[in-house]
């Protein structure tokens, strides 16, 4: 089992991956239409790490229930321009069988926010971050009464893309 900082650096990089993703393309693209159809429609962005803090409950010891990290991550298009942030904290639930957390994030995007919480399982497990789906809870803007689901995978380190499903 890793040290608790390096799985907590693995999670907030793979939320941060996941929240930074190549969504600007898809967000420039965006002209609101499908927002008024009611139209499903898929973002897909670039996130990288860009700040990270970690809250042990035992500092140096091992990883334990309650751990907390929290990150904030810069969005990309597919072009590499910046064109949003994420935000948001992880707590660990579980240590046993490669632990486990509840996250909440944020994602602040051209025309409004998107709001997502979900687990991340695996996050204590040596090597990449894990891949994971959280759940669109809500957004602002054009995002309103947003739904669906946001998957991420890590591509490099402190890197993840993220594919934001939306439904409405």
């Amino acid at each position: 089992m890793r040290s608790l900082r390096a799985a907590c650096l693995g999670t907030a990089t793979a939320l941060v991956a996941l929240l930074c993703a190549p969504v600007a393309s898809a967000v420039a693209a965006d002209t609101g239409s499908d927002h008024d159809k009611g139209k499903d429609r898929v973002i897909t962005l670039t996130g990288k790490l860009a700040e990270q803090s970690r809250f042990p409950v035992n500092p140096g010891g091992p990883a334990a229930q309650g751990d907390r990290t929290v990150f904030r991550s810069l969005l990309f298009d597919k072009d590499g321009n910046q064109v949003g942030e994420t935000g948001g904290t992880c707590t660990t639930t579980r240590v046993s069988d490669g632990g486990a957390e509840a996250c909440v994030v944020t994602y602040t995007l051209p025309g409004g926010q998107i709001a997502a919480q979900g687990m991340v399982f695996g996050h204590l497990v040596p090597g990449p971050p894990p891949s994971f789906d959280n759940a669109i809870t809500g957004g602002t803007g054009k995002y309103d009464r947003a739904r669906g689901s946001i998957h991420a995978d890590t591509v490099a380190p402190g890197e993840r893309r993220f594919t934001i499903d939306l439904q409405r």
